[in-house]
């Protein structure tokens, strides 16, 4: 987690994987790489705390199913963390949730709850159309590379998205360099 009184612009994810638990950095990996360049910011940037905010659902890495696939954010995190933290910290104008448990998490805290049986374009595509609304919510799927297949399938993503995502970074970002607070 990074988060500062500062930063208006918020990554929200699912919960740290194994390699990210053990540098303590959040997006300190592949995935983290893919995000970043769907944002249009460097690295530098990304972990300047007092302009990006990170905070995961899951503060720790949740560990692994019986198939080996990492396991969903552990749910006593956000009830006991993250309605205090945000109370804490309303200077955050954009959220760029990645992952399901980050888009109903953040969609129903800000009174825009998501229908439940949403998939993940729909989501996105929720999210999108409501981009005017305050704070600003992005709905990212996981940068991973298990979501390959489905962003190949879905090349509106890089042509609406991406380019929808890196506006939104670079408004806040120039925001939070001029002093608007």
């Amino acid at each position: 987690m990074q988060i500062s009184a500062t930063a208006r612009l918020l990554i929200s994810g699912q919960a740290p994987g194994a390699r990210v638990h053990a540098t303590g950095l959040p997006f300190n990996d592949p995935s983290g790489d893919r995000l970043r360049g769907w944002m249009g910011v460097t690295r530098d940037q990304f972990y300047d705390s007092a302009r990006i905010a990170v905070a995961a659902m899951g503060f720790c890495y949740p560990g692994r199913d019986a198939k080996g696939a990492d396991l969903p954010p552990r749910r006593e995190c956000r009830a006991s963390w993250h309605d205090d933290l945000f109370r804490l910290a309303p200077q955050i104008d954009t959220i760029f949730a990645v992952g399901r448990a980050a888009q109903v998490y953040h969609s129903a805290r800000l009174g825009r709850p998501l229908p439940p049986s949403a998939s993940l374009e729909e989501i996105i595509r929720i999210c999108a159309a409501q981009i005017d609304l305050r704070p600003r919510l992005l709905a990212l799927p996981h940068p991973s590379w298990r979501n390959n297949g489905w962003l190949k399938r879905r090349p509106w993503f890089e042509h609406e998205i991406k380019p929808l995502a890196r506006a939104l970074a670079a408004w806040t970002l120039m925001d939070c360099d001029e002093g608007k607070f």
